[in-house]
């Protein structure tokens, strides 16, 4: 049973009646997962009808009370507790032969205690204030998943795929991976896909939060549930319904939501101890003065009544739940998937947040600035053609940048021939070109493989370079270096103002990562006000980076790509991956995903889990001084039956109410 997503999943055979059935003590209904969920008009919903006529017994109870005496008014008052209570008696009835101890319980004891003493009105007043209570409750978590089920409504249920050279209407469940399917303009996208054909700007503002419309054309990549606007697209399907980027939102949501936070294990440990020792409590105020000093043992019991109506644990225990689920889904909204309560609360307690430079800080689109030929009997052309031959082989981001600029210059990388390529890890690259062994990597390497000393014009030029902010690669044989190419990859726009918003919301450290060296780390961290630079990192530094950190700090995020740098963002307490949307691998290994490429989104995360924890706190305070307040006033009398169960409403309500503003957190 997933509470916060209120779903129920089945390992076996049953049907909606047996499920039902099975549930009939709670009044569940229960709906097939993909089929809308009818809203039951208030005047046919059972328990709302129970609560009403309940409702309108009590009053007419009271009406005869105060014209004609008490012994009418009982026949009424009797009615009100039967029909509004019947269904909660039987549950804590239950709960009594079994010895579980919750608020069903307390509730029940206090109700048979009440008529007992002859205090018919406060009994029926109780019953329909807990009704009241509980379909407040019911109607503010309702509230807080809705957040999660308007995702769902999003997407199409249907889909126009050509099928046997003819354009057919299929339901979105038998459209299969391979199919050919038309979007129109003004239509939204029914599957996840890849264009194949026109071109459109798409708004997929409900996947990555992004506010603006994304262009689309042939190769890219489109989801369910956006909605194009513009052109006509033809995209061929890459996933099957259950797979695609917002099912997996959904799904990996809801677990989230059923996941337990730290905070939420406490009060559930806490309420495991707090509401036998309420019923210890009021047993010793019902037995204890009337034994001891011969007291009026209707009164006590009546007080003894009171402890119970008011030590009800209900605000308690919905305190935290409420937050989270309310928290969890304003935040998948906005394009921000958080994958549980508990990281919630870790982002919410970070003290450093360690970022990579490439592709997070920076747009990871470099661009070469500089071509230095330092072997004047050879053509840059040339140096260029072979330099960039060699890095098409290879999967490193500044690739990129060589063959962007071998484009430019119309230089045919053809005309050479690549072999024994070699990937130097954290160095550099190796291979053979027309028989002839070259290497493009950074100073170090230039150091270990030749055999005599690196020219002072050469460290000269790379230190005038890399004090610019650029990363410089040498070009070189075992001999010589062969030319310089200096590559810059530019900071993204917003990325000054994050790291600002960090450090005002009380992020102590700021720490950038980046395999390149120090001078172009330090030129960039200057520009964006990062607080300090950990350059030259290979893959298992960055893991150093971070555990030291936390040796020093306690609680670190890691933000990177998800993929690359996977061992620190695994011992990150909190590893937040960048652009999630359609990226399987961030989806499932990231404590979090920011959907879109978009870096303005982690302050707002940080800034969402801070108020969930001061919700939280504020919740706990409420519930807790509400009760001891209340449980204050019963000893001097002056706490009634009614008013009891009205505080505990009023203290479910508050936390209730509390904890849905955190649907406004922007």
């Amino acid at each position: 049973m997933n509470f916060g997503s209120s779903k129920i999943t089945v390992y076996g055979q049953t049907s909606i009646k047996q499920l039902e059935k099975a549930g009939a003590f709670e009044n569940l209904s229960v709906y097939p997962e993909n089929e809308a969920v009818t809203r039951i008009p208030l005047w046919r919903n059972k328990a709302a009808l129970r609560t009403m006529i309940s409702g309108l017994l009590l009053v007419i109870g009271w009406g005869l009370h105060l014209n004609i005496g008490e012994d009418v008014a009982i026949y009424a008052y009797l009615a009100s507790i039967v029909l509004g209570g019947y269904v909660l008696f039987i549950q804590g009835l239950n709960n009594l032969i079994h010895f579980r101890f919750d608020m069903k319980t307390l509730m029940t004891i206090a109700i048979f205690g009440a008529a007992a003493i002859g205090e018919w009105g406060e009994g029926a007043t109780v019953v329909f204030l807990f009704a009241i209570s509980e379909a407040l409750e019911t109607y503010s978590m309702d509230r807080a998943r809705q957040s999660i089920r308007s995702l769902m409504d999003i997407s199409p249920k249907q889909a126009l795929v050509k099928r046997d050279e003819k354009w057919v209407t299929v339901a979105v469940e038998d459209v299969r991976v391979g199919d050919i399917m038309s979007v129109k303009p003004g239509e939204k996208i029914a599957m996840d896909g890849t264009v194949i054909e026109g071109h459109s700007s798409v708004n997929q503002s409900a996947i990555t939060g992004e506010s603006l419309p994304v262009s689309k054309s042939s190769g890219n990549e489109v989801f369910a549930g956006t909605l194009n606007e513009a052109g006509h697209l033809t995209v061929e399907v890459t996933k099957k319904v259950e797979d695609t980027t917002i099912a997996k939102i959904i799904h990996l949501v809801e677990e989230a939501q059923a996941e337990k936070a730290p905070s939420q294990l406490f009060v559930d440990r806490f309420a495991a101890y707090y509401t036998p020792a309420i019923i210890v409590i009021a047993a010793g105020i019902t037995t204890l003065p009337p034994l001891l000093f011969a007291a009026e043992w209707h009164e006590w019991i009546y007080r003894g009544l009171a402890v119970l109506v008011v030590g009800c644990p209900c605000a308690l225990v919905i305190s935290t739940p409420v937050s989270i689920v309310t928290a969890i889904g304003n935040a998948a909204k906005k394009g921000v998937l958080i994958k549980g309560g508990i990281h919630l609360e870790e982002i919410g307690r970070l003290k450093a947040i360690a970022v990579d430079k490439t592709g997070t800080l920076t747009t990871g689109k470099p661009n070469m600035t500089d071509i230095i030929v330092m072997n004047p009997d050879r053509q840059p052309q040339d140096l260029l053609g072979v330099a960039t031959a060699i890095e098409t082989q290879s999967q490193h981001p500044l690739a990129t940048a060589f063959k962007d600029h071998a484009q430019q210059q119309k230089v045919d990388i053809e005309a050479w021939s690549v072999n024994d390529f070699q990937s130097l890890t954290g160095k550099g690259v190796k291979a053979t070109v027309n028989g002839e062994t070259y290497y493009v990597g950074h100073l170090g390497l230039a150091r270990e493989i030749m055999p005599s000393e690196v020219p002072a014009s050469t460290y000269e030029k790379v230190e005038d370079l890399q004090a610019q902010g650029k990363t410089v690669m040498l070009f070189m044989t075992n001999d010589e270096v062969l030319a310089i190419f200096a590559v810059m990859d530019q900071p993204r726009a917003e990325s000054e103002n994050v790291i600002a918003q960090l450090h005002a919301l009380g992020i102590e450290k700021t720490v950038m990562l980046t395999g390149d060296n120090r001078q172009t780390g330090e030129a960039i961290s200057r520009k964006l006000g990062v607080k300090e630079v950990a350059a030259e990192l290979l893959p298992q530094d960055k893991l150093e980076v971070i555990k030291r950190l936390k040796a020093k700090y306690g609680k670190v995020a890691m933000v990177g790509d998800g993929v690359n740098d996977a061992p620190a963002l695994a011992s990150a307490n909190v590893g937040v991956a960048m652009g999630g949307a359609g990226t399987d691998t961030a989806l499932e290994t990231a404590d979090v995903a920011l959907m879109a490429d978009d870096l303005t989104q982690l302050p707002f995360t940080v800034r969402l889990s801070r108020k969930a924890l001061r919700v939280i706190k504020q919740n706990i305070t409420i519930a807790l001084m509400i009760k001891v307040v209340a449980l204050l006033l019963i000893i001097p009398n002056w706490l009634t039956l009614w008013m009891a169960i009205f505080a505990d409403m009023g203290a479910t309500l508050l936390v209730t109410l509390n904890g849905l503003r955190l649907l406004r957190t922007t």
